[in-house]
């Protein structure tokens, strides 16, 4: 059983409060997740981020494949971190946490994925060919959309990668 694992570095020129305001409001995700994935919450009214709760989505991955997915944020320590976890979906296995630490003049966030792809040696293919870009170029688009909208970064593309 192979678990991926994708850590991802992001600092923000924001203070603390802003940052988790931003991150603990499950709708904001449609901000930051890339276009062509088509991204759609159908849980309505969702309110802030609490540990316990149910997140349905749909998701265009790659062309013309929709399909749905569902999340359960496990774990949450107010303005210090977030778990989320695929309770159904394409992953056999996704976990990922979300810290968030203050630092002089902003936030340092950082993402810690790990994810299996089902259907053994195919599934392994698979993530070679397609997922783990897709996965990538998925952080890529966030920490452009988040340096566009709280402003630039201190960190190099080594650093953040």
């Amino acid at each position: 059983m192979k678990l991926h694992e994708n850590r991802y570095e992001q600092f923000l020129p924001i203070s603390l409060d802003e940052a988790w305001d931003f991150f603990s409001r499950p709708e904001n995700l449609n901000e930051i997740t890339p276009d062509d994935m088509q991204f759609e919450i159908l849980t309505k009214d969702i309110p802030r981020m609490y540990q316990g709760q149910i997140i349905q989505y749909n998701v265009t991955p790659f062309p013309f494949v929709k399909m749905g997915w569902v999340t359960e944020i496990t774990h949450v320590e107010d303005r210090k971190m977030f778990v989320d976890e695929q309770r159904f979906g394409p992953y056999s296995f996704w976990h990922h946490q979300h810290f968030f630490e203050e630092r002089e003049n902003g936030v340092l966030m950082t993402d810690i994925l790990h994810y299996r792809v089902p259907l053994g040696i195919v599934g392994k293919f698979i993530n070679w060919l397609l997922i783990k870009r897709k996965v990538k170029s998925i952080f890529e688009y966030r920490f452009r959309i988040l340096e566009n909208k709280f402003g630039k970064t201190m960190l190099t593309v080594a650093e953040r990668a």
